[in-house]
C-alpha cells in the first residue's frame, strides 16, 4: 500500500474541485475583461468564486484578490504595505518571526536590503510567538507585523488575535500567512483581527498556481504587478479563471465540513502518533510542536537516533517530509526545529506526516507499521 502523508506541501485536486474547472479548461474559455457573452461567463464564474472564498473567511467578496499562490500572496502584502507606508511617513519596521514561510522571511530580507528594519522574534519550545515580545519589539517606526497563522512544519497555531490587538492599538498593518491553515481550521479575518491573509489554493485541495489576498477595506498596499487594471487595479493580469472557479469550489468544500474534518483529521493523527509511540517508546519518539494548540492533520515527531530523510528512504513506499517541502534538499537540521530550540540530532531525526481528505485508517495503520518497522532496522543497523 502506498500511503501520502505530505498534505501540508501540497494536497490533491478534489474531484468536485476538478469537475467545477473543467468548463473553463474546455467551452468557458473566455476573458472576464471582455465585454461580450463569453467574456461575462468567466467574469460571473470568478465573482462567484471570490464570493466563495469570502465566505470561507468570512469577509467580504472586495476584500478578496486573486493571485498566482501563496508566495505571491505575501509577497503583494508584505512588500505591497511596506511601501504604501513608508512613503506617507508611517514607518519603515517589520516584524516577523523566525519560523516563518521562506515566502515570508526572504521577502523580508529582501526589503532590508531597500532600507527596511526587519525584526525576527524567536519562538519557544513549542514554535510559538510570545505576544510579549511582538509589544517590545513595536516601535514608532513600524510599518507591518506579519506572523503566520500555522506553522507548516509542526503545526503550531499563533496566538494573532493577541497580536492583532497590539497592532490595532499601534496603529500598524497587520498580515498573516494562512496558507497551511485555511480549509483545516477557521480562519475568520474579522475575528483573527488581521488586515491581511495569505491563502494558496494547492494546501485547501484546489490546483498549484492559484491563491488569494484578503485585504480588509481601507488597508493600503501598492501592487506588486502593474498593468491593466485587473482585480479591481489590485493585482494586473488576465485572471486564471479555471484556477480561480477552483479555489472557489474548494473553499465552499472546506467550508461545508471544516469541523467535521477537522475533528476526523484530529483523531486520525492521534492514532498514528499513539502507535508509533507504543512501539517506538517515549524515550526514542519526540513530538515536535504543541500538543494542543496546532493542526489537526499535523504530526511532526523526531526518531532519536536515526537520521529522519534515511528514515523515510526505507519506507518508499510512504510518501512524507523530513521538515518543509522548500527544504527538501538539504541535508541540514530544519531552520524551524532549530529556532525551537531542539537539539541537533534530534532536528535531523525529524519527520513531518501530515494527513488530509483522503487520508483513511487503514494507511495510518499501515504507516505506522512501516516505520516503526524502519525505524527499529536503522537503530540497529
Amino acid at each position: 500500500m502506498k500511503v501520502y502523508l505530505d498534505y501540508n506541501a501540497t494536497t490533491p485536486v478534489d474531484p468536485e474541485v476538478f469537475a467545477a474547472m473543467v468548463p473553463f479548461l474546455r467551452e468557458e474559455y473566455g476573458n472576464p475583461s471582455s465585454s461580450h457573452w463569453l467574456g461575462q461567463k468567466a467574469k460571473k464564474a470568478v465573482e462567484k468564486a471570490r464570493q466563495q472564498v469570502a465566505n470561507l473567511l468570512e469577509c467580504n467578496p472586495d476584500e478578496v484578490v486573486f493571485t498566482s499562490g501563496g508566495s505571491e500572496s505575501n509577497n503583494f502584502a508584505i512588500r505591497g504595505v511596506a511601501a504604501m507606508r513608508r512613503e506617507s511617513g508611517k514607518g519603515d519596521q517589520l516584524i516577523t518571526c523566525a519560523v516563518e514561510h521562506p515566502a515570508v522571511l526572504n521577502t523580508c530580507r529582501h526589503l532590508e536590503g531597500q532600507g527596511f528594519k526587519a525584526i525576527y522574534l524567536p519562538v519557544d519550545r513549542y514554535g510559538m510567538v510570545d505576544p510579549d515580545d511582538v509589544r517590545r519589539a513595536v516601535t514608532g517606526r513600524t510599518a507591518l507585523i506579519t506572523i503566520m497563522h500555522a506553522n507548516n512544519e509542526v503545526g503550531t497555531i499563533q496566538p494573532l488575535k493577541a497580536i492583532a490587538e497590539i497592532a490595532r492599538e499601534g496603529g500598524i498593518s497587520f498580515h498573516t500567512d494562512a496558507a497551511q491553515s485555511v480549509g483545516k481550521v477557521e480562519t475568520y479575518a474579522d475575528e483573527l483581527g488581521v488586515d491581511l491573509l495569505t491563502v494558496a489554493g494547492h494546501k485547501l485541495y484546489a490546483p498549484k498556481g492559484v491563491g488569494a489576498l484578503y485585504i480588509r477595506r481601507g488597508t493600503r498596499a501598492e501592487p506588486l504587478i502593474y498593468g491593466a487594471g485587473h482585480e479591481g487595479g489590485r493585482r494586473a493580469g488576465t485572471e486564471n479563471v479555471a484556477g480561480v472557479v477552483g479555489l472557489g469550489k474548494a473553499c465552499e468544500l472546506a467550508a461545508r465540513e471544516l469541523t467535521s474534518g477537522a475533528r476526523r483529521l484530529a483523531v486520525l493523527r492521534d492514532r498514528l502518533y499513539q502507535r508509533l509511540l507504543a512501539d517506538v517508546g517515549s524515550d526514542k519518539l519526540v513530538l515536535n510542536g504543541h500538543p494542543e494548540k496546532r493542526l489537526p492533520n499535523t504530526l511532526n515527531v523526531s526518531f532519536l537516533g536515526v537520521e529522519g530523510a534515511a528514515l523515510l528512504a526505507r519506507v518508499p513506499d510512504i510518501a512524507a517530509s523530513t521538515g518543509s517541502a522548500c527544504h527538501a534538499d538539504h541535508k541540514e537540521a530544519s531552520p524551524v526545529l532549530s529556532a525551537m530550540g531542539i537539539t541537533p540530532d534530534a532536528a535531523m531525526g525529524a519527520v513531518r506526516l501530515s494527513l488530509g481528505r483522503f487520508t483513511t485508517e487503514a494507511e495510518v495503520d499501515c504507516a505506522a507499521e512501516l516505520l516503526v518497522k524502519a525505524f527499529h532496522a536503522g537503530v540497529s543497523s
